[in-house]
């Protein structure tokens, strides 16, 4: 068996299966380790980038079902007329619905009922599908602050709810909690079974305000408390 390295050779060579203690290096002098005089990272959300603070508007709905729906309409509506002259061309008599769309249109005045509605309808539909594409929808979903330039998260209002919920649970003397969340409101109705309602709200404030800075959301939400006693059972 060769002699061990960084071992002196007048000193015997240790027995087989024996244990070695090895040296301990201190990693405070080579640098490698962290500096144990340094303040601990605290526990929170991560810091906002510089200008992203509050800036973080609402996530932009696909709108699928709208763009879906208005896309079969105008396919089956241009399919039909498609076909219609199609056949006309094909020397076959034109579809007696256009030949009657046709009359009415040219007979009918302005200010008839049918016109009307009809123009209503339209106009309302028109205006609601202005109104989708220039809204950003997901209104469920509440933008958090941005850490990184390229990554953008957002928090749903029932788990925002909810760990509200549970952060006020936490407070002696709240028996039951309900939470409604809002962009900018929470509103937060406690039941205390005990103690003082004055004290049972101040602390539910202190606690839901940190709660909410928690959260990291971009725009936290302003927090309202109503403490009540719970009601009679019967």
């Amino acid at each position: 068996m060769s002699e061990p390295r960084g071992t002196d050779p007048a000193e015997p060579p240790e027995p087989e299966g024996t244990t070695q203690r090895l040296p301990v290096v201190d990693t405070s002098e080579t640098g490698d380790g962290p500096d144990p005089s340094a303040p601990a990272e605290a526990d929170g959300p991560p810091p906002a980038l510089d200008g992203e603070g509050g800036g973080e508007g609402r996530f932009w709905s696909a709108r699928r079902v709208p763009a879906g729906i208005v896309a079969l309409l105008l396919l089956g509506l241009a399919g039909l007329f498609l076909y219609d002259i199609a056949s006309v061309r094909a020397d076959r008599p034109v579809m007696s619905w256009r030949r009657e769309l046709a009359r009415q249109l040219a007979e009918r005045p302005l200010d008839d009922v049918w016109v009307l509605v009809g123009a209503g309808v339209a106009a309302a539909l028109g205006l609601w599908l202005l109104v989708l594409a220039a809204t950003p929808g997901l209104r469920a979903v509440l933008p958090m602050r941005r850490a990184h330039a390229d990554v953008r998260a957002g928090l749903h209002r029932d788990a925002a709810a909810s760990a509200l919920r549970d952060r006020a649970m936490e407070v002696s003397g709240v028996q039951s909690v309900d939470v409604r969340m809002r962009r900018t409101k929470a509103r937060v109705r406690a039941a205390s079974h005990f103690r003082e309602l004055d004290d049972v709200r101040t602390e539910l404030d202190a606690v839901l305000t940190d709660a909410v800075s928690g959260l990291g959301l971009s725009r936290p939400p302003a927090v309202s408390v109503h403490v009540r006693r719970p009601g009679r059972k019967g």
